[in-house]
């Protein structure tokens, strides 16, 4: 017998939890749900920018929790997840978007490295996810966002082990989204697959290429991909969104013809993850073993140095929140046409 659907969940004054939350795509979300009058619990290692964040959350009419944790440590995650319940009372919306990478052919990175990356851009979701169903699956209600990418689907060269971990969350996602489902679970898990976003993260991560890191364009302010976040959350029957008009065409055609795109990356992708800048390296390993802002006193908010080319938006991010009644409406009107034909053919 199937369990009677829950009830939705109130629109406003949500207890969220947003790792990777101190900046980038992470500290966009988090303001975004301040924005709705939500209850906003920041997960990150950085002491400085999780301080400024809430701040910022406060500022924009939510309640912050600046919870300090690094998302590779399980128990770690599973303890700060249960500082959240107790301070809101409940867990209704978890979003994973921990984030740490490196800039580097594949045979320059070392194993501690690769192993690094993939604990916390890969296991960071995974023990985030399960803090999060401890607590959502009592109540039968919830929803887990995995804040994913293009290159959940479509590897480039330079980042073999951010590629991996997305991939590997993709496969996650999925297997977890059966189980929901097969056991008539409230519980909601969906994905956000981004493109490329104006964030820090080239300024502090991990660089060994000859020029200064850069995102490949075209390059997407993080408020696009918060409010793709903020959405997701509130529609996470979803099982994915792609926002994007790039991450849609790299899809794509990664899907119709993956070997033409594994050449014209290997020809092009080197040379577009750089600029014309030599590299720096003032914080030596980035943020992969210590947090960016840690002995640097720097809150780097949610934007990178791109901000004069970075876009706001499209019409693709529209076609995906309406994706269902898009196809609904583009049915019914294939649906009028052919009766409409069939009729004219029937009295002949």
């Amino acid at each position: 017998m199937r369990r009677p659907r829950p009830r939705a969940l109130p629109k406003h004054g949500r207890a969220v939890v947003v790792t990777g939350a101190s900046g980038g795509v992470g500290r966009a979300t988090a303001l975004a749900f301040a924005a709705r009058g939500d209850r906003v619990a920041l997960l990150a290692r950085g002491r400085e920018g999780l301080a400024a964040a809430a701040d910022d959350v406060q500022r924009a009419g939510g309640e912050a929790l600046a919870v300090p944790v690094d998302m590779a440590d399980a128990k770690a995650v599973e303890d700060a997840a249960q500082q959240v319940a107790d301070t809101f009372g409940h867990i209704d919306i978890w979003v994973n978007n921990a984030f740490a990478g490196i800039l580097a052919p594949f045979t320059e990175i070392s194993p501690d490295e690769f192993r690094r990356v993939t604990e916390v851009a890969y296991l960071g979701y995974v023990f985030g996810t399960r803090a999060a169903l401890r607590h959502m699956l009592p109540r039968d209600r919830g929803t887990v966002v995995q804040v994913g990418s293009a290159l959940a689907y479509r590897g480039i060269p330079l980042q073999s082990a951010y590629c991996g971990a997305k991939h590997a969350i993709q496969g996650f996602n999925e297997s977890l989204r059966c189980e929901l489902l097969h056991r008539g679970s409230g519980v909601r898990t969906t994905m956000v697959q981004l493109p490329a976003v104006n964030t820090p993260q080239f300024d502090w991560v991990l660089n060994r290429l000859p020029g200064r890191a850069r995102p490949v364009a075209p390059v997407y302010q993080p408020e696009v991909a918060a409010r793709a976040i903020v959405h997701a959350a509130g529609h996470g029957r979803r099982r994915e969104y792609w926002v994007g008009s790039s991450t849609a065409a790299t899809l794509i055609a990664n899907a119709v013809a993956p070997g033409v795109l594994d050449r014209y990356l290997a020809r092009t992708a080197f040379e577009a993850q750089q600029d014309g800048g030599v590299a720096e390296a003032p914080m030596g390993a980035g943020n992969l073993w210590t947090p960016a802002d840690g002995p640097h006193g720097r809150d780097f908010g949610a934007h990178g140095r791109f901000d004069e080319e970075s876009r706001q938006g499209g019409p693709q991010q529209w076609l995906s929140r309406n994706r269902t009644r898009l196809g609904r409406t583009v049915a019914l009107g294939a649906g009028a046409l052919a009766a409409r034909r069939l009729t004219r053919l029937a009295r002949r």
